[in-house]
């Protein structure tokens, strides 16, 4: 790598760096959607009315994370409890209809506070939820008591509101405790149920319905909304509290593994950080590494098996005297090739310089050459001479120099 490539990646990495230093440092944008967790902290969790409700009684709070149904089929009923439901919109399937109704006729009490909530509980105590459209989060409503003595606790929501009242009551049954004022668009007061109680069964079992849970938000008890949302609380029965961390907007559901690591702004940052280092290794890795030389198999020496070849084919032919001339022919090649020597003529000066040459012994190389001699005068010859042939030049040449 020359040195412009090496500053031009020196400048990338220093401005990656510092793209994620700010995204890190960076202000946090507010989050306003629907909560109502007890684990957020965001304007519209319930994080701190969850802590809160920890000092309302003096047994520890129950905390549900399955539905009703599933839930209080587990509970202990043998001490009167009240469950305490928050959420801008609930619903109840049948099962968890009687379940609720079951538990409050042995003398429970339930506490919802929906700005719509439908489901056969509702129609089994005659209650009707209706929202009001046209006064819809912007449009000021004054949430009052009808008890003259928490008048001072009365409230006006100017913002963040959903506006909703009950439109149906059994009247024999129901007690109201408090009203909602608004005005259409014509700019005519309207007040409306909004804060009611529904006797049920003969254990003093009771509902507890309100349609403005927007008013038990982080956002509204921080801004002197508490007294309004404490007074509420307070027509709630001073026993143990079951508080409902399942039927919430915000309900954290982690499908997998990798959503919950993204939803982690440090596992997250740690995530693609690991994802970028993993990236440049491949790359630069894989420039500077050598590819894998492949093993290239040594070239056989085909002239030893086509030698071997020949000489079987004329061996097993019976052409001895054949094979006689070629060996001949050969050593006395090698000698000419090792010793330099003349082999025209295999006289006594010619064995001398052989025995000298090869260190053998002037007796073995006499023995050696009189036997050439004795099977070039011949013209025929047997196996049995090849053979000793054989064994004499390699008796001969295991001494070469």
């Amino acid at each position: 790598m020359d040195k412009r490539s090496k500053i031009a990646l020196y400048i990338i990495g220093a401005v990656i760096v510092f793209m994620m230093i700010a995204e890190v440092t960076k202000p946090k944008a507010l989050n306003w959607r629907d909560s109502f967790s007890a684990a957020d902290k965001i304007p519209l969790g319930c994080y701190v009315l969850f802590n809160e409700l920890e000092t309302f009684s003096d047994e520890d709070m129950l905390t549900s994370e399955e539905s009703i149904y599933q839930y209080l089929k587990k509970v202990d009923t043998t001490t009167q409890k009240t469950l305490v439901l928050i959420n801008n919109r609930i619903s109840f399937d049948s099962e968890e209809s009687n379940a609720l109704l079951n538990f409050v006729e042995k003398g429970n009490s339930v506490f919802i506070s929906s700005t719509y909530a439908y489901g056969n509980v509702l129609d089994s105590i005659n209650i009707g939820i209706t929202r009001q459209y046209t006064n819809l989060y912007k449009k000021e409503s004054e949430s009052k008591f009808t008890s003259p003595s928490l008048q001072k606790n009365n409230r006006l929501f100017n913002d963040v509101i959903e506006n909703s009242h009950f439109t149906s009551i059994d009247t024999l049954k129901t007690t109201i405790l408090g009203t909602i004022t608004t005005k259409d668009e014509d700019d005519i007061e309207q007040t409306n149920a909004n804060f009611i109680k529904v006797a049920v069964g003969e254990n003093n079992g009771q509902f507890i319905l309100h349609t403005n849970p927007f008013a038990f938000t982080n956002y509204h008890l921080m801004d002197d909304k508490e007294d309004y949302a404490a007074t509420v609380l307070s027509y709630l029965p001073k026993q143990q509290i079951i508080w409902d961390n399942n039927y919430k907007s915000g309900r954290k559901v982690i499908t997998s593994p990798l959503r919950y690591i993204l939803q982690n702004t440090a596992l997250k940052w740690a995530f693609y950080v690991s994802m970028l280092g993993l990236i440049l290794f491949v790359i630069f890795r894989g420039k500077r590494v050598q590819r894998i030389i492949p093993v290239i198999k040594k070239l056989d020496n085909a002239t030893v098996d086509f030698t071997r070849t020949i000489g079987e084919l004329y061996y097993q032919h019976g052409d001895f005297t054949n094979i006689i001339e070629k060996k001949t022919q050969y050593f006395l090649e090698f000698v000419r090739t090792n010793y330099y020597l003349d082999t025209n003529q295999f006289n006594p000066s010619f064995i001398e310089k052989l025995a000298t040459k090869s260190s053998n012994t002037k007796e073995t190389t006499k023995t050696l050459v009189d036997y050439l001699v004795f099977l070039k005068s011949k013209t025929n010859h047997t196996e049995q001479e090849l053979i000793e042939l054989n064994k004499k030049i390699e008796h001969f040449t295991k001494h070469k120099l």
